[in-house]
């Protein structure tokens, strides 16, 4: 009988927390998003949290945490009860700040568990309307003109945009200063009047503003040309031909969520985003969709993990 009532005690103690699984969310849900209202980040995590509260039949609330590369939402994050209803939407800023920044008051390996991603989109090369350079090549040359003039936007250090950025100084041989904001949107205010030369802005940022002229787009960061935007070359082909960097996003929870609930959620986001209303608006903001299951997203959280390490070595990058 031992056995028996062993198996019975098991099953009793793994109860509350498939039926919290099932009954999940009996309310609303707060999603993290550790950029500035109208970055891109927070566009794509609004095109979610909407989908998803319709889908849940619950208010999912998006709150901005700018600042510190969008480390404050995930410690925020990493710290809160794993009841699902504290959830992260992050993206490779989370993976970089694992890599290069050793002090950090959470861990993104250890404190966070990555439930599903969303989006892997190239970043757009932008400047000024007004801005002298017409293409990467008279960008480069005039950087070279006037080494450490020119300035590079981003949304904060050790953001995905920064790297782009100084990865392609590093390739183009240039010296350029970095100026760092608090999220996309806030860059761009001084990216458009040129009050900083050149951004490497998400596509739902930086595409909007060259397709209305306010900005001009000087190249994508992706291999091949990006569809949303055919008529802008990628970087790769205006002479820096190994050149390549891709912005991705997705949902983490805190490690403490139970394994049935973070798969419960996980399996939500997947199915959200089969629908092709969830598609269409994604499209609308000109992000390309990154479908996968949490164990992959898991094991490709680590592989970029480790892909930024290597890059921080070998480019000996200070990001602190």
């Amino acid at each position: 009988m031992k056995p028996v009532r062993l198996t019975l005690a098991a099953l009793t103690l793994a109860l509350p927390f498939a039926a919290h699984a099932q009954q999940y969310p009996a309310k609303p849900v707060r999603v993290l998003v550790g950029y500035a209202a109208g970055s891109s980040t927070d566009i794509v995590g609004r095109v979610m949290a909407d989908r998803l509260g319709a889908y849940w039949k619950q208010t999912v609330i998006v709150e901005n945490r700018g600042g510190a590369a969008g480390n404050l939402a995930a410690d925020a994050v990493a710290k809160a009860q794993g009841d699902g209803y504290t959830l992260l939407f992050a993206q490779n800023g989370l993976a970089i700040s694992a890599a290069a920044l050793p002090n950090l008051p959470y861990s993104a390996e250890r404190d966070l568990v990555p439930l599903a991603p969303v989006a892997a989109t190239p970043h757009i090369l932008i400047v000024g309307s007004d801005f002298p350079a017409k293409n990467v090549a008279e960008l480069i040359a005039r950087a070279k003109a006037e080494p450490g003039k020119l300035t590079f936007a981003s949304s904060g250090v050790g953001n995905s945009d920064h790297l782009c950025g100084e990865l392609f100084n590093m390739m183009a041989g240039i010296k350029a200063i970095h100026v760092p904001y608090k999220g996309g949107a806030p860059a761009v205010q001084d990216v458009i009047p040129g009050r900083v030369a050149y951004y490497f802005a998400g596509m739902p940022v930086g595409l909007p503003l060259a397709s209305s002229g306010r900005a001009r787009a000087l190249g994508v960061t992706s291999r091949q040309r990006f569809p949303a935007a055919p008529n802008v070359p990628t970087i790769a082909e205006q002479g820096l031909p190994q050149y390549e960097a891709t912005l991705w996003q997705g949902f983490f929870a805190p490690v403490s969520i139970s394994v049935e609930l973070g798969a419960r959620i996980a399996g939500d986001v997947q199915t959200v985003l089969k629908q092709p209303e969830t598609r269409a608006n994604l499209a609308k903001v000109g992000v390309a969709l990154f479908e996968d299951n949490q164990a992959n997203f898991r094991k490709f959280f680590s592989a970029d993990i480790e892909k930024w390490k290597n890059l921080v070595k070998s480019t000996n990058l200070k990001l602190e």
